[in-house]
């Protein structure tokens, strides 16, 4: 497999953009192409899956390993892969480069190209790029000027060539009709843009016409992922919930349990009751955003309630987590946890942190060390004893999370099961001891 990353000097520097833009010019050439983010969001990976028109995956050594990065990339279908990376090029683990795009292209060897979006600048730009792209172990091979006028781009386009001995591939011009905009947790979902065909095709239409894609696959690396292995066929159905309040999921989880088990994926929005199922799996999402219509559909909530109250495994993250409680901001959730779910203006937890389990559940047994990663703005304020210790990845942050009720087990954290199999299985081996 081919591929190259797609990266910047910080967010909000136009990399989204860029990399749909790329995957679906590629795909518009009937290039079978794959898409990837490095870090652990879930957002922008949908729109990578929309514009490849197949699933997007994370690639992070913190929740998945340095091995499951590799892992990782094997489950791309493709014979080329753009990955685009997270915040800025050397942005990683607290205030280092670990984890960052950077380490990761030198990890699996990848070239990489700078979206550079000038702001208040013009040769000034030139020695940040030089700065990045001669910094020990840099993979940056090549710059596309983001929001930039043609007159712009051709007056900055030799200046940077001669100064850095870089090649400039070309340019995206200001587009307000493809921009993405943001929410509290990130970008708006690609499920809530009613045109976002549209916006994906015209970032195409602008690298088509822009920017040298011989060059841009002349700079591609070969790349090679590894199997994760051959899993254990389970007699367990799992159903997933999916749709607009929840799809915050890593590929990865989908993929493992969809190789090991029968999956079936429904709508807590609009589907009328819970498929019949060994476990329950309620991803994060905007469950707040639609807080309305979550509440008026009582068959699914009493649906649900009823499964727990009977023992069904149910497994719950984040916005999941939030769902199971008895409300969000005033309106009426499942009820399986007592106590409500409450909006606040910042963030509570965001980053990676290292949960250990208080005591044997689900996903493992007591002194369990699972990785994971938070990043919400809401409050549970759930009764009951917890069953995570969470501590903050790096630095001295500590606090507790994780909550069970019969056979259900929510909190805040997310998990990437590809870097923590052991309580992969560990949650399966549960669901099928206490299959009903």
């Amino acid at each position: 497999m081919k591929a190259i990353m797609i990266t910047a000097p910080a967010s909000g520097s136009g990399k989204t953009t860029a990399a749909i833009g790329i995957i679906r010019a590629l795909l518009n050439r009937g290039m079978d192409v794959c898409g990837f983010k490095t870090g652990p969001d879930y957002i922008d990976t949908s729109f990578i899956a929309k514009a490849s028109k197949r699933q997007a995956g994370n690639l992070d050594t913190y929740l998945q390993g340095r091995e499951g990065v590799f892992r990782s990339l094997g489950m791309g279908d493709g014979d080329y892969c753009i990955i685009e990376s997270a915040m800025g090029y050397f942005d990683g683990l607290y205030n280092t480069f670990e984890d960052s795009g950077y380490d990761i292209s030198k990890l699996l060897n990848v070239n990489s190209i700078l979206v550079y979006t000038p702001s208040g600048e013009m040769f000034s730009a030139i020695p940040k790029i030089e700065g990045m792209a001669d910094f020990e172990g840099s993979t940056i091979k090549g710059v596309i000027l983001n929001k930039v006028s043609e007159k712009i781009y051709n007056m900055l386009k030799g200046q940077i060539e001669k100064y850095t001995g870089l090649p400039v591939l070309g340019y995206i011009p200001m587009m307000e009709d493809a921009a993405i905009e943001s929410r509290h947790l990130g970008l708006v979902q690609c499920a809530e843009i009613g045109d976002v065909e549209e916006r994906i095709e015209r970032a195409a239409a602008a690298v088509r016409e822009n920017i040298d894609m011989g060059l841009l696959l002349r700079l591609m690396s070969d790349v090679c992922g590894t199997s994760a292995g051959r899993l254990e066929k389970r007699n367990l159905a799992v159903a997933v919930a999916y749709d607009k309040a929840f799809s915050f999921y890593y590929r990865e989880n989908l993929k493992l349990l969809e190789d090991s088990c029968a999956v079936e994926y429904f709508s807590p929005l609009a589907d009328a009751s819970l498929p019949a199922c060994d476990l329950l799996y309620i991803g994060g999402g905007y469950p707040e955003v639609f807080k309305e219509e979550l509440s008026d559909n009582r068959a699914m909530l009493s649906s649900i309630r009823s499964y727990a109250d009977r023992g069904g495994c149910i497994y719950g993250e984040c916005g999941g987590f939030m769902y199971l409680t008895e409300g969000i901001e005033g309106r009426d959730m499942a009820g399986i946890f007592a106590g409500r779910a409450r909006m606040t203006e910042r963030l509570q937890r965001f980053g990676y942190v290292e949960i250990e389990l208080r005591r044997g559940c689900m996903l493992g047994k007591r002194g369990d060390r699972i990785t994971a990663h938070e990043f919400h703005k809401s409050v549970c304020d759930v009764e009951g004893p917890a069953l995570f210790s969470v501590r903050k990845a790096m630095g001295n942050g500590m606090w507790e999370c994780g909550y069970g009720y019969k056979n259900v087990l929510a909190g805040y954290p997310h998990i990437n099961f590809l870097g923590n199999m052991n309580a992969f299985t560990s949650m399966l081996d549960y669901a099928e001891a206490h299959r009903r």
